[in-house]
């Protein structure tokens, strides 16, 4: 029976796209001296000084990101290697320099001293990046046309780094990031892994040998699951890299990047305390998964 049309349901408006509806900045979202023109150019407000739902959600990430990047900033200031210059970071993977220019304007620019580099392979994101810096007077802050690998040998970059971030580095980038950072006696680390692949494809390779040997193996037979195990065993044999090399390990989550899926933070500070138990599990995780002979070079540990 067709319902009245006095008695049906009035159309519910279209719903709004997420992240469409536009507000006004509230000043309690800013930190004090916070640049509104950076803003504009990293694309958190919009030309008429507005605020989006997804650009508000970017916006407490970088800060809740800065919370943790903070204290290591605050005690290479006070303790890192160059008295004239310190804090000294470089950020690889740099990408359009997001985290360099908010860590600038929020900490380097009032401190008046410190460096930024910004290592990165795709030359027009370097030149757009510079090209900002100097329009927002952030004279500090160097962009190198390099890979993690090759930037530890550059001649544009100091001796020794105090702090090394590398956010959302894809599969071996990451690695090459702490290698940079082993070479520079870097003081602190600061990793968001992503898309680790190289560990996940040696796993598919030898999938039937193992499944003949473990049933540990089930762990890693199907392929979503061989990715998500993967990417796991790769972020703790980082963790025991970087304890064998002398580094206190924090892993936590990045709360507040919801949007994202690659939500693990490694935070490593040096103290010089060698485990030699890290180095020994590492070695036995290699061998356990038959991967000495693919991986070994890859997590090598320092003299």
């Amino acid at each position: 029976m067709n319902t009245p049309t006095s008695q049906r349901k009035p159309h519910a408006p279209p719903a709004k796209r997420r992240g469409s509806a536009d507000a006004a900045l509230d000043a309690s979202e800013l930190r004090p001296g916070q640049s509104i023109e950076l803003l504009h150019e990293l694309h958190i407000l919009t030309r008429e000084g507005r605020l989006n739902q997804d650009a508000r959600r970017k916006l407490k990430q970088v800060y809740h990101l800065f919370h943790f990047i903070e204290p290591l900033l605050q005690d290479c200031a006070a303790h890192g290697y160059d008295p004239a210059h310190r804090p000294t970071l470089a950020d690889h993977g740099a990408g359009k320099s997001y985290l360099g220019f908010i860590l600038y304007d929020l900490y380097f620019k009032e401190l008046g001293r410190g460096w930024i580099y910004g290592i990165e392979t795709r030359p027009e994101l370097v030149e757009k990046s510079h090209a900002l810096a100097q329009r927002l007077g952030f004279e500090r802050m160097r962009f190198l046309n390099l890979s993690a690998a090759a930037s530890a040998q550059a001649a544009e970059l100091p001796e020794r780094i105090d702090i090394v971030t590398a956010l959302h580095a894809c599969d071996t980038a990451t690695d090459d990031a702490i290698d940079f950072g082993l070479q520079k006696k870097a003081r602190a680390m600061v990793l968001v892994p992503c898309c680790q692949a190289e560990l996940a494809a040696c796993l598919r390779h030898d999938k039937a040998l193992h499944l003949a040997r473990t049933p540990l193996a089930e762990l890693w037979r199907h392929p979503l699951h061989t990715r998500e195990f993967g990417s796991q065993l790769t972020n703790v044999l980082r963790c025991l890299r970087l304890e064998a090399s002398g580094y206190q390990v924090t892993v936590t989550e990045l709360v507040g990047w919801e949007h994202s899926l690659k939500n693990e933070l490694i935070i490593a500070r040096y103290t010089g305390q060698k485990k030699r138990s890290a180095a020994e599990r590492l070695h036995a995780i290699l061998a356990e998964f038959g991967l000495e002979a693919t991986l070994g070079a890859r997590f090598r540990i320092p003299e």
